[in-house]
């Protein structure tokens, strides 16, 4: 598969904004909304990983990440921490995820870090000026997808080497002046 692009992501932000605010909207009058969210957020969760592994070049371990993903799903779902918390905890496994799967090096994975502070910041401005979980996961998401700006690896700049050849003379020439000092050692 090659890399997904920005556009796939936005539409990806909106079908999972729209799932997000129709499952909350359901389940919020039997269960109440912090409940309903505490289901969303891994559902949502769970739909971009897929999304991102099916993106992905990287063919090793898939199994593995969703495996290791739903343990830790489960042990956040059990031991119930604060719903900040909560979110936290997801966003940075799709961090991880990410960095392990589009990023081959520390400093890009730094910026798709820095991406999900800016995505959860976006998500939490949506949700508390309008209230809308559509909204809220909508603008997530689309922060999210601008991860494909990311390069997959930062160069470092090329320091200018001095030429194979360049090297070579200088070699030659410090070779040919101890073989006329030697010579006039020799000769003396």
């Amino acid at each position: 598969m090659k890399r997904p692009s920005f556009f796939h992501g936005v539409i990806v932000a909106a079908v999972l904004g729209f799932f997000a605010s129709a499952v909350a909207a359901t389940l919020t009058p039997f269960i109440g909304l912090g409940a309903a969210l505490r289901l969303v957020i891994p559902a949502l969760a769970l739909a971009y990983l897929l999304y991102l592994v099916t993106r992905s070049t990287e063919r090793v371990g898939r199994i593995t990440t969703l495996s290791l993903w739903g343990t830790l799903a489960a042990a956040t779902w059990w031991v119930a921490p604060p719903l900040p918390l909560y979110l936290l905890i997801h966003v940075g496994a799709i961090w991880l995820i990410r960095s392990l799967y589009f990023y081959s090096g520390v400093l890009p994975a730094l910026m798709d870090f820095g991406l999900n502070a800016l995505s959860v910041s976006a998500a939490v401005w949506a949700a508390t000026r309008s209230g809308s979980v559509f909204l809220a996961s909508w603008c997530f998401f689309l922060v999210q997808a601008l991860f494909v700006m990311i390069p997959p690896a930062i160069k470092r700049p090329q320091v200018r080497q001095r030429s194979a050849a360049a090297g070579n003379e200088r070699f030659e020439h410090a070779r040919r002046q101890a073989d006329q000092a030697l010579r006039q050692l020799f000769t003396q």
